[in-house]
C-alpha cells in the first residue's frame, strides 16, 4: 500500500495534469472536504467540484511541497495554484495549507485552508479587496461558488439520463 505522503504526491500530481479522476481515486466514497469558498461538501459533491474545477481551469499552473506525515493518520501539504478566475478574468496566485485525513491508503477527510480575503481581493478586484475581510461578502462568495458547483452538478446527472442531450 502507498505511503499517505505517496497519496498526497499522486493527488497533485494529477491535479497539475487536471485529472480529476484520478485525484477522485485517492477518495473514499463517503469523503468529506471543506475549504473557504466551497465550505463542507461530501461524496459526489466533493468529485463534482474537482472535476467542475479541471475542467473550467484557465492559464492553470500547480505546485506542491512541504508533504509532511503528522501519524499514520493525518498528513499535511502545502500547494499554490496559479490560474485565471474564469467570472472576472483576473489572476489569481492562491497559498493553500491542507489537511487530510487517510484509512486504508485513501483520503477520508480533506480540508484547504487559506485566506478568502486575499483570495477575494485577486479574484474580484476592487470589490474583493474593500469587501472581502467582511461576512456578508465572504457568504456571499459561498453561495456563489456552491450555485455553480449545483448547476454542474444538476448539468452532468441530467447527461446520464439524457446522453444525447
Amino acid at each position: 500500500m502507498p505511503s499517505n505522503k505517496d497519496i498526497v504526491a499522486n493527488f497533485y500530481s494529477a491535479f497539475q495534469r487536471l485529472d480529476y479522476r484520478a485525484m477522485n481515486a485517492c477518495y473514499v466514497d463517503d469523503i468529506v472536504f471543506s475549504d473557504p469558498v466551497f465550505g463542507l461538501l461530501r461524496g459526489d459533491e466533493v468529485r463534482y467540484m474537482w472535476e467542475m474545477l479541471c475542467r473550467n481551469a484557465n492559464e492553470f499552473s500547480l505546485q506542491f511541497s512541504n508533504i509532511k506525515e503528522l501519524d499514520e493518520e493525518y498528513t499535511t501539504c502545502e500547494w499554490v495554484a496559479s490560474y485565471t478566475f474564469s467570472k472576472t478574468g483576473k489572476r489569481v496566485v492562491n497559498r493553500i495549507k491542507t489537511y487530510m485525513r487517510f484509512r486504508d491508503g485513501k483520503i477520508i477527510e480533506h480540508s484547504d485552508a487559506f485566506r478568502l480575503s486575499k483570495w477575494a481581493a485577486q479574484a474580484l478586484g476592487w470589490k474583493g479587496k474593500l469587501l472581502g475581510w467582511s461576512n456578508f461578502f465572504k457568504r456571499k462568495i459561498q453561495r456563489n461558488a456552491q450555485q455553480s458547483l449545483i448547476k454542474f452538478i444538476e448539468k452532468k446527472e441530467a447527461e446520464k439520463v439524457n446522453p444525447h442531450d
